[in-house]
């Protein structure tokens, strides 16, 4: 299903080998948002990135715990490259309310990333507990790529008011978070 999406007209697989920190965003276009917080961060503190985007009028969401190894050469080599990942996801659910969910296999790495993102986003509960985070953006699927490295990895599920601003643009709230990731993904890397 993976393979399909990437032969799609309009997808884009963009690859950024640096250090052994790497940031993912599956969903760039769909999620918007997404891709620009990774690459920006990725490309601030000298890490690696895999970021596919697509059009926003294809929709199409694969499920992260369905990208499989072998579907994407790309993907292989990044998570070959990479010992520790960090994922940036959205999500839009009015049934739930804004946060930031802090998922992903490593919880130590969860708990310290959720300690830096609380000051910088006063106004967002910053929630790493697994048992509050709605299990569909956990990211805890050992299938997920996230969690297809030795050291593990970090999945943030991102509100849209992390992400763009209605005009399009990153917020303020996006530009913090995209400083404490960089931040975050050097003192990983030393």
């Amino acid at each position: 299903m993976y393979a399909r999406l990437l032969r799609c007209d309009g997808v884009e697989e963009r690859v950024r080998l640096g250090s052994r920190v790497g940031f993912l965003a599956l969903h760039g276009g769909l999620e918007p948002g997404t891709e620009g917080i990774a690459g920006v961060a990725a490309a601030a503190s000298d890490a690696s990135s895999y970021i596919v985007t697509q059009p926003r009028t294809l929709g199409w969401h694969v499920p992260s715990h369905h990208i499989r190894p072998g579907q994407s050469p790309h993907l292989d080599g990044f998570l070959a490259h990479v010992e520790v990942v960090i994922s940036v996801h959205g999500y839009f659910r009015p049934e739930w309310p804004d946060a930031v969910y802090v998922g992903g296999a490593n919880r130590d790495l969860a708990a310290a990333l959720s300690a830096r993102l609380r000051p910088v986003l006063p106004d967002l509960a910053v929630v790493d507990d697994l048992t509050l985070i709605p299990r569909a953006l956990r990211g805890i699927d050992p299938r997920n790529p996230v969690n297809g490295t030795s050291g593990g990895g970090v999945q943030l599920e991102l509100p849209h008011v992390t992400r763009l601003a209605t005009s399009g643009v990153p917020t303020a709230a996006s530009a913090r978070l995209t400083d404490v990731l960089s931040e975050f993904a050097v003192e990983l890397a030393a």
